[in-house]
């Protein structure tokens, strides 16, 4: 019964996100053509689960996107740091568990590891495995921020070149702020 719903519970998050509001029907967990298209997206994705005291944490990999695997993996393990649901300290599965149970090369792994760790996301130790590093979220925010203000440099520019007053570039910034 817990399978069951655990699997209902995925399916639902799992078109809701690959699908959003694409769809002209509703998606209900024990409509047919719901399982078709979950069944479909099984088919297309691979799925690791992390097992952890607090619950399971899912990486899912498309091999037909045009996104590289191990960048999809890396932003997967990004995203769950970021929101949470891996806290500092908690190991990462290992590189070639990882590789094994998704049926990938052991070096895309390892590049999705390497990438992690240069943005400062995991900590590697010797002998082992991989952490969450303690200080991520504020590097990442911090590396976001900087981001923005390069956007927020070349678009005052823009602005400036093009007579476009602050008031209305502040007005505009609100307003594409507020739609999201």
């Amino acid at each position: 019964k817990a399978t069951r719903r655990r699997r209902r519970i995925l399916q639902s998050r799992i078109l809701s996100c690959l699908i959003g509001n694409t769809l002209s029907f509703p998606i209900i967990p024990n409509n047919p053509l719901t399982s078709v298209l979950f069944n479909l997206i099984l088919y297309l994705f691979k799925q690791y689960s992390i097992r952890r005291d607090g619950g399971i944490v899912e990486i899912f990999i498309n091999n037909h996107a045009s996104i590289p695997i191990y960048e999809q993996i890396s932003s997967q393990i990004k995203a769950m740091i970021i929101n949470g649901d891996l806290k500092a300290g908690e190991a990462l599965p290992s590189i070639r568990g990882l590789a094994k149970s998704l049926h990938i090369s052991v070096l895309t792994v390892q590049k999705s590891y390497d990438v992690l760790q240069k943005d400062g996301f995991i900590e590697t130790t010797a002998g082992k495995g991989c952490f969450v590093s303690v200080q991520n979220q504020d590097f990442y925010l911090e590396e976001q921020q900087k981001k923005i203000e390069n956007y927020f440099t070349e678009a005052i520019e823009i602005a400036k070149v093009s007579g476009i007053k602050l008031d209305k570039l502040q007005a505009l910034l609100a307003l594409l702020y507020e739609e999201e």
